[in-house]
Parts: C-alpha cells; sequence; structure tokens
C-alpha cells in the first residue's frame, strides 16, 4: 500500500509538470512581463544566507517559499518571524511570519504570512502634481496554507495554496498560486538530498476599482457618464527548483557538519539561475553559511536583470531548553545598487 502512494504521488506531480512546462519554458520575448514578484522574495533568514540553494535540505516552516516538501521535517511546533530591510537605503521593508504544527506521524500543515511595508506615498492628481492631498499606503502581501507528507523515510512531498492581495487607496488586484514539491533522502546518514519544487503556478491577476473610473461627458451631450478602463491583466512569475545537497561529516562523533548544496531555478520570465553554497554546523547549535548565485548575462551590466551580484553569508545560533529551542538567524545579501539587504529572523520550535 504504501508503495502505490509513493507511485501515485509521483505519478500526478510527474503530470503536473507536463502540463505546467510552458510556463518556464524560458522564452525570451516574455522576460519582464511577470506581475506580482513580490513572490520571488525569499522572506527568512535561514534560506537567504545562502541565496536559496539549499531546496533540497530546506527544513521547517522556511521551506514554504523553497520546496515545501521540507515542510514534512518539522518535529512538533515551530515559529518563525523575519523583518528584512529590502536593498537598503530604498525604505522597503519585509516582514515574515510562519506557523507549522504536526498533525499525526507523517503530516505537517502549515500557513505563513508575507508583507512589504514600502512607507506612504502621497497623492498627487492632474491638478495637484506636487501632492499636498494626503499619502497612502500601497498594500502587498500574501497568505499561504500549506500541507506536507512523508510518504517514507526516503520520500517527502507536500503542496501549498498561496493567496496573493496587491491593492492602493482605489486599485487591486488578487491571485491564487500553488506550490509543489518533492524531496529524496539517501546514504547510511541520509547525507545525500535532492529536491524538484515548482512555484507560483495559478490564475493570471487582473487590476480594477474606481481608481480606472473617471467621470466625463460624450461629445455632443451634456449627460455625465462614469467610463471605466479595463487593465491588462498579467501572469504569475513561475519557477521551478532543482537542488542536490551532501552533508560531511568532519568528525567522528558527528558534532562538525559540512553541507555543500547547489541549486538550478529555471525562471519563466527572468534569467535561469544557478547557485552554490556551504553551510558549516557545531552540534546543530551554531551554524555559518555563504552562497553564490550566477545567471545569463551577469558579466554585462546593460543585460543584468538581478539586482543581487554578489556572495550572501549568514549566523544562526540556536540555544536547547528543555525540550523547546529557540533559534536566532541573521544573513546579508550583497546588491548592486544600493546597500545590500539585511535579515533578521527568530524561531522558536518544540
Amino acid at each position: 500500500m504504501k508503495l502505490m502512494n509513493i507511485s501515485r504521488f509521483f505519478l500526478f506531480f510527474g503530470m503536473g509538470s507536463m502540463i505546467c512546462s510552458p510556463l518556464w519554458a524560458g522564452n525570451p520575448d516574455r522576460r519582464g512581463q511577470a506581475g506580482a514578484t513580490e513572490l520571488l522574495i525569499m522572506p527568512w533568514a535561514r534560506s537567504s544566507g545562502w541565496v536559496g540553494v539549499n531546496s533540497s535540505c530546506i527544513r521547517g516552516i522556511e521551506a514554504e517559499r523553497m520546496n515545501i516538501a521540507g515542510l514534512a521535517f518539522t518535529q512538533k511546533t515551530e515559529l518563525n518571524f523575519a523583518r528584512t530591510t529590502w536593498l537598503s537605503g530604498s525604505d522597503v521593508f519585509v516582514n515574515g511570519f510562519g506557523l507549522a504544527q504536526r498533525i499525526n506521524e507523517s503530516s505537517v500543515l502549515g500557513v505563513s504570512v508575507m508583507s512589504l511595508d514600502v512607507g506612504a506615498v502621497d497623492i498627487t492628481t492632474v491638478e495637484n502634481p506636487d501632492g499636498g492631498l494626503g499619502t497612502f499606503k500601497p498594500s502587498f502581501s500574501n497568505i499561504g496554507l500549506s500541507y506536507a507528507k512523508s510518504f517514507s523515510d526516503r520520500i517527502h512531498g507536500g503542496v501549498t495554496l498561496r493567496i496573493i492581495s496587491q491593492s492602493i487607496s482605489d486599485v487591486s488586484a488578487q491571485g491564487v498560486a500553488f506550490d509543489a514539491g518533492i524531496q529524496y533522502v539517501s546514504g547510511r546518514k541520509e547525507e545525500m538530498k535532492f529536491g524538484i519544487a515548482l512555484r507560483n503556478v495559478g490564475t493570471p491577476m487582473v487590476f480594477g476599482g474606481d481608481g480606472l473610473s473617471a467621470r466625463g461627458t460624450m461629445q455632443g451631450s451634456t449627460v455625465p457618464l462614469t467610463l471605466s478602463q479595463r487593465s491588462q491583466g498579467f501572469e504569475l512569475p513561475s519557477l521551478m527548483n532543482i537542488g542536490a545537497s551532501y552533508d560531511i561529516y568532519l568528525t567522528d562523533d558527528d558534532n562538525y557538519r559540512l553541507t555543500l548544496a547547489g541549486n538550478f531555478t529555471s525562471n519563466s520570465f527572468t534569467n535561469d539561475q544557478y547557485g552554490f553554497g556551504a553551510e558549516l554546523s557545531f552540534k546543530n547549535i551554531i551554524a555559518v553559511r555563504t552562497g553564490y548565485q550566477v545567471e545569463d548575462d551577469l558579466s554585462d551590466e546593460a543585460l543584468i536583470q538581478n539586482v543581487y551580484t554578489g556572495m550572501n553569508y549568514g549566523i544562526s545560533i540556536d540555544a536547547p531548553s528543555g525540550k523547546s529551542r529557540f533559534g536566532f538567524d541573521y544573513a546579508y545579501r550583497a546588491s548592486n545598487p544600493f546597500s545590500g539587504t539585511h535579515v533578521i529572523g527568530v524561531r522558536y520550535g518544540l
């Protein structure tokens, strides 16, 4: 029965991959045409520290942004909060919150929220281009509901339903996206890990609202009318992650672990990306990590499509306390322009 369930999972995942294959075809003519690109922002500190190359070995609620299959490794309960100073100098901040709860021996449920804080924007009109009419706050947020399951000691999978919302004072857009992923673990000490995940596969989004309407009169008439304009729809930034990692235990007591990881990201609307990273851990209490990501045209400033062009660094400190565990995470991502991105996170787990 267990073998049948595993076979069905791979069958359905494979069928979904074939159906969605046009989404990551990488057509250069589609580059820059996607919306809701906040879905590509990594709000979590640990994954940011090694540039998200950990899609094969990511664990806990952070997995909802790289490969949801990693949620299946949640021990019991996990809380995670992170605050990102995104591209220092831009005055944009990202907040992330996640909760994961194991519901039985093989299944875990998770919920995550990510929102952007871009500050207040002056209201302007044709008659008042300099403002002075007050301010409004744009809203960019998404909520993810996740389910992950361990099909065996080696195979783990999961899915996420994500609700997306964007709005200003009088115009808004909503959409729905799905993520799916699997992870495979192998080796005597489970040191080899492989993962594949689809992300942001969903419905097109369209802006609508009073901001797209105007009052006026038709030529030759004195009757006022409300004229509504239609907004062009846009696709979601779909992508596929394929990753692998290997754990090297440097001592016989397994206290020192070096993990090497790599990841390939096939983007539908931007350049494909190749990432490499490493993490050194001592007794799972202190961990330092680094990562680097390359993509097509990275050496040509006129063609570069990614603001992150340098190394990424991170550190985590975990403090066990009885059956619970507190953690602190920090990550830095170099960028050009701006002064880099800083991410601070705190975790609590049982």
